[in-house]
């Protein structure tokens, strides 16, 4: 079992930057493929940015170029650097893990078997 806590959500001004950070508990991090999700007031959780077991890597369109994903499995954590930040980025921002036997990166959110609780992201224009 794995426990995930996100933290560094906040307020920032469009154009600005955030970096979002999971830290996991439990064993065998190393075997899971890493995601993360948004959710936005009235829409679906959509994924972000995920990591597979050995470190390739997958966007959403709407990021490609403003954000990298990235994980350091000795200390357990998987970060998300989000630059030039738009007020449509807005949302709950969410980390998850993936029970994974290959080196893969799922991308549908009911892929993945742990989430976190959750940081609120707000970009105002």
């Amino acid at each position: 079992q794995v426990r995930l806590a996100e933290s560094g959500g906040g307020s920032v001004q469009a154009g600005g930057s955030l970096r979002l950070s999971c830290a996991a508990s439990g064993n065998n991090f190393s075997r899971y493929a890493m995601g993360w999700f948004r959710q936005a007031p009235g829409k679906e959780r959509e994924l972000v940015a995920a990591i597979s077991r050995s470190g390739e890597t997958t966007y959403a369109e709407a990021m490609k170029g403003r954000c990298t994903i990235s994980r350091d499995n000795g200390k357990k954590t998987v970060d998300l650097q989000m630059n030039s930040l738009k007020p449509e980025d807005t949302a709950v921002y969410y980390c998850a893990a993936a029970w994974v036997i290959m080196s893969v990166f799922p991308v549908r959110p009911t892929e993945y078997d742990y989430w976190g609780q959750g940081t609120q992201v707000t970009v105002s224009s």
